[in-house]
């Protein structure tokens, strides 16, 4: 699968890795390789009119024929509007508990992040819990995320 981040303007190059048998995931909200043009790290779709945009953008996306759509760093009702209203799986990272699925980056689930570095409200490092080392931090997520105990309103926004 290839990891697309934007909107509706990759619809084209959508319809056109389907068509070639490569499935597309559609990544969309707070894309890391366009931080610089988002003004850096911040939540997306808070704005209701560019909420709007982003679910009327995933329905393209999803017509294109995506076949998972990821959110990233956007407001917990805005990833379940989005996710109640398409029918592919909708993955979140920092999008809240109310998606089918959750992502949370390896360094930040295990708390590897430089000294300065500000961390975002979902990052969650998970070997404070962990007895069992790296394994055990994997664990301990995997756990939370299948109980529903991650990620919680500490961890999301709104």
């Amino acid at each position: 699968m290839v990891k697309l981040e934007g909107g509706a303007w990759l619809a084209e190059s959508i319809r056109a890795l389907v068509e070639r048998g490569i499935p597309v995931c559609a990544h969309m909200g707070l894309t890391p390789q366009s931080i610089n043009r988002l003004g850096g790290f911040r939540v997306q779709g808070r704005d209701p009119v560019q909420a709007q945009t982003m679910i009327d953008e995933a329905k393209i996306l999803l017509d294109s024929g995506a076949s998972v759509i990821l959110v990233e760093c956007i407001p917990t009702e805005l990833a379940q509007r989005i996710s109640a209203e398409l029918v592919v799986p909708v993955i979140g990272i920092g999008a809240g508990p109310n998606v089918d699925g959750q992502i949370l980056v390896m360094h930040d689930m295990l708390g590897i992040t430089p000294p300065g570095i500000k961390v975002p409200k979902f990052f969650k490092n998970f070997m404070l819990e962990s007895k069992d080392g790296i394994a055990g931090a994997f664990k301990a997520y995997a756990d939370a995320v299948k109980t529903g105990a991650f990620p919680d309103a500490k961890h999301s926004y709104r």
